[in-house]
């Protein structure tokens, strides 16, 4: 309501500045006339709508009861107005009622021209703002559709990938295989079991990356070695479910598991010019960043890339670096929310 008085008040002042270059006469007097009429008429018009269409998306009262609305608003302006105007100039009482020289006429010309323009201006703006709000929430009704789609791929995924690894392990050392099965189950039984939801805490997707990698020591015993780096500051930040999960196995496939001594997988969150940076890097035998990883590798990195292109369009990144001492890292940025 407020914005509308101001808007008023500057509209005021332009048909003010119209009326001095058009009849002559001194700017004042023109404004003050021009901005009683119009604040009478906004705050009976602008107050009349609040009361009568509270609760409704568009704040505007249809029907009858509009036009009536407006009318009463700018009787109530025009007579109003005009006193309080001839009241500073010091004219008589009821002056403006006057015909000659068609100072009546010209009078109710303006003021309806301008109230019934504004009055359509703001309603235009209602409903702009109304419509914008909906296609605001149907962009982000697609965008939740589609992360819990990419979602529902990616676990899984996950799951065979795991199962697969069981079941070699099954042949070669069954009692660390039920070891394996135990921790899957409960696993599982954390990740699946509650509701989904299109982000959490970093400090929950680190917690779920900690449970995976102990899962897969299981398997691979002391050949895998792990670190999870992440700062107090940055615990709380919301990120989407799975997110760091696909690079890890990434890792896993196509760096450590190929190498008979294994390796060792660092996990870091840190800040970057306000950007959140996470890496993913291993000791492994390393890729080329443009390298397409076959299977499991391509899937899970195409799945990431989607989902921050969902969420932060062209803003976030993913990027593959090859490492100087061997292996690669796996950088995802995106900008923090405030």
């Amino acid at each position: 309501m407020l914005r509308h008085g101001l808007i008023t008040a500057v509209f005021c002042c332009l048909i003010a500045s119209a009326l001095t270059l058009t009849k002559g006469g001194g700017w004042a007097d023109h404004l003050v006339y021009s901005l009683a009429i119009g604040t009478i008429s906004w705050l009976f018009i602008d107050g009349c709508r609040l009361l009568l269409t509270r609760g409704r998306a568009i704040r505007w009262p249809f029907g009858a009861r509009g036009y009536v609305v407006v009318v009463v608003g700018v009787t109530l302006g025009f007579l109003g107005g005009n006193l309080i105007g001839d009241a500073w100039v010091g004219a008589p009482t009821f002056d403006f009622l006057d015909f000659a020289g068609h100072k009546l006429a010209t009078a109710i010309v303006i003021t309806i021209t301008a109230t019934v323009g504004m009055c359509f201006y703001f309603y235009s703006l209602g409903k702009s703002k109304h419509l914008q709000g909906q296609i605001d929430l149907a962009q982000r009704a697609a965008t939740e559709a589609r992360l819990k789609l990419l979602e529902t791929q990616l676990e899984p995924h996950m799951l065979f990938n795991t199962l697969a690894n069981l079941r070699v392990l099954i042949t070669l050392d069954p009692p660390r295989a039920v070891t394996m099965l135990d921790r899957l189950n409960s696993y599982l039984r954390v990740t699946l079991s509650g509701s989904r939801a299109l982000s959490h805490p970093l400090a929950a997707e680190f917690d779920r990356l900690g449970d995976y990698l102990e899962l897969m020591a299981v398997r691979m015993g002391p050949r895998l070695r792990y670190t999870l780096d992440l700062p107090d500051d940055l615990r709380d930040v919301p990120v989407p479910p799975l997110l760091l999960q696909p690079l890890v196995e990434n890792a896993i496939r196509h760096g450590l598991e190929p190498q008979v001594e294994g390796g060792e997988i660092t996990v870091r969150a840190r800040h970057e010019g306000g950007r959140l940076v996470l890496d993913v890097c291993d000791t492994g035998q390393g890729q080329a960043p443009d390298e397409a990883p076959s299977e499991g590798g391509g899937f899970g990195l195409t799945q990431v890339r989607e989902r921050l292109a969902t969420l932060h369009g062209d803003t976030a990144a993913l990027k593959l670096t090859p490492l100087r001492e061997g292996g690669t890292c796996a950088s995802i940025s995106f900008p923090l929310t405030p």
